[in-house]
């Protein structure tokens, strides 16, 4: 090798190893150097950890003795309050101790007190006894008789005071309500001067002679079949001299073979063909007539906008009758004078018109449909359009329904106008003088009346009474009593008047 190449091999070792050495030392330096940093560091935190120590014990003795000075008060309070408290409950037991004996003190004086009293009773028992005992001997009364008599008396000045009250609140409500009643029913009676005439249905049929009635029951009675059949009438043919009595419920169906009849005792051909010819015609005027009468009685009551169905029922009421009262001309009767009430207390007119025409509808039916005639007639007018307040009307206007509205209570008045009105309604002999003696024995059945008069075509009864057995305020108490029994036990058109008179009369003669 040579001789170059070994020294620099040499040098590259020899400052290999230097820098190792030198590194070395080096990092014990540093090492020495941190160590030596780090023990100044923690002498450093730990006498800072000393002193922080100490400050942390000073503060928890302060804060020691705060807690403790401050329990110290808090205890000295309690102490101060229960002190306070044992005084006051001291003081209330002596207060009490104080009212218990004056309250003992005070019962020892009620039991005295009481023992006095019971002795006071005896004596007064004992004297009211007494006293009893001579009022019995004095009024010759038992004690029971006695008090019966007193509990009649109060009844009788009770039943008076009552009947004092009510005739101060009759006399009231007559004072505010009369008068403007009867100017307004007065108005409108005037105003609805109408004539009426009282017509019937036409039962009987008049025949030219004896022989036409063997005529119209044909061979075998095969006419009379075929005519009986055609219209739904019976007809009775007996001895009555050259009249023929139709039969039958439906009051259009007795028109239609009044009619046919008529025209086929004109014609002279009397035989089954004919007749059945002669009755489809005669229907078919009918219907026109029906018709023409509902237009013509909705044009007079002045309500439009009917519907045709309606027209049509409104017309059958032309051949109806009620206690002889035409129901057509009463419907028209009683729509005007719904409509003038309607218009003089301030109510809906259209609707009170209209409610006072079709109030009765259900007589054009009620001979096919089961029920009473005003809730028949409200499910009709229903069906066909007309509104609920109108509907009311028909159906209340005989108080089966409660009235929901002023114009219901208006057709209800109407109503009653138009049926009690003088002429009205006819009714039969036997019926009237029944309803005169069923009245009159009404009012005889009451004690204290002397003599009664039936007046005024029945629509007033006068009660004549005893002065001695009834008084002024018992006889407005029998007038009442007259007047229930009445509408209990009677059926009448119209309203009846009951006039009680009490008459006391002194005579004397001068001799």
């Amino acid at each position: 090798m040579p001789e170059s190449v070994v020294v620099i091999v040499a040098a590259a070792a020899v400052a290999m190893i230097a820098g190792i050495v030198i590194g070395f030392v080096a990092r014990r330096f540093v090492a020495t150097s941190a160590v030596k940093h780090a023990e100044q560091y923690s002498q450093r935190i730990i006498a800072e950890a000393h002193a922080k120590q100490k400050e942390i014990v000073l503060e928890g003795k302060d804060e020691a003795l705060h807690l403790r000075r401050a329990a110290e008060d808090e205890a000295r309070e309690q102490r101060a309050n229960m002190q306070r408290s044992e005084r006051r409950l001291l003081d209330r037991e002596e207060a009490l101790d104080r009212k218990v004996a004056a309250l003992e003190e005070r019962e020892q004086g009620l039991q005295a007190r009481a023992a006095e009293l019971d002795a006071e009773r005896a004596k007064v028992a004992d004297l009211r006894q007494r006293q009893l005992e001579e009022l019995e001997r004095v009024s010759g009364l038992t004690a029971a008789e006695a008090r019966q008599s007193l509990i009649g008396q109060i009844v009788d000045e009770a039943q008076a005071e009552a009947q004092h009250r009510v005739r101060e609140i009759e006399r009231h409500a007559q004072e505010e309500g009369e008068e403007r009643a009867r100017r307004v029913l007065t108005t409108v009676m005037q105003r609805i001067a109408a004539d009426h005439t009282s017509e019937a249905t036409v039962t009987v049929v008049s025949l030219p002679n004896e022989e036409m009635k063997g005529r119209i029951i044909g061979r075998e009675g095969r006419n009379i079949r075929a005519l009986e059949q055609a219209t739904g009438v019976d007809l009775i043919i007996d001895d009555t001299p050259e009249a023929v009595v139709l039969s039958g419920f439906d009051p259009v169906r007795r028109e239609v073979a009044r009619m046919a009849l008529n025209k086929l005792i004109s014609d002279g051909r009397i035989h089954p063909g004919r007749i059945e010819e002669t009755v489809a015609k005669c229907r078919s005027e009918i219907e026109v007539v029906m018709r023409q009468a509902g237009e013509q009685a909705a044009y007079d009551a002045g309500v439009p906008g009917l519907h045709p169905e309606l027209i049509k029922l409104i017309g059958r009421l032309k051949y109806r009758t009620s206690y002889g009262q035409n129901v057509l001309n009463h419907s028209v009767e009683t729509a005007r004078l719904s409509g003038l009430l309607a218009a003089e207390i301030g109510a809906n007119v259209g609707e009170s018109k209209k409610g006072g025409l079709l109030h009765d509808i259900g007589k054009a039916v009620d001979h096919e449909v089961e029920g009473p005639h005003a809730a028949i007639g409200a499910d009709i007018a229903s069906r066909f359009g007309v509104n609920a307040i109108v509907c009311n009307a028909i159906a209340a206007h005989h108080q089966e329904v409660e009235q929901e509205s002023v114009e219901a209570t208006v057709v209800q008045i109407a109503d009653a106008i138009s049926a009690s009105r003088p002429g009205a309604r006819g009714e039969t002999l036997d019926n009237y003088v029944k309803r005169l003696e069923d009245l009159q024995q009404i009012a005889l059945s009451f004690p204290g009346v002397e003599r009664c008069f039936a007046i005024q075509a029945g629509r007033e009864i006068r009660i004549l009474v005893r002065p001695e057995d009834i008084d002024d305020v018992a006889s407005s108490r029998l007038a009442r009593d007259v007047v229930k029994k009445i509408e209990e036990q009677l059926q009448y058109p119209g309203q009846i008047k009951v006039t009680v008179i009490r008459e006391t009369r002194a005579v004397d003669y001068a001799r």
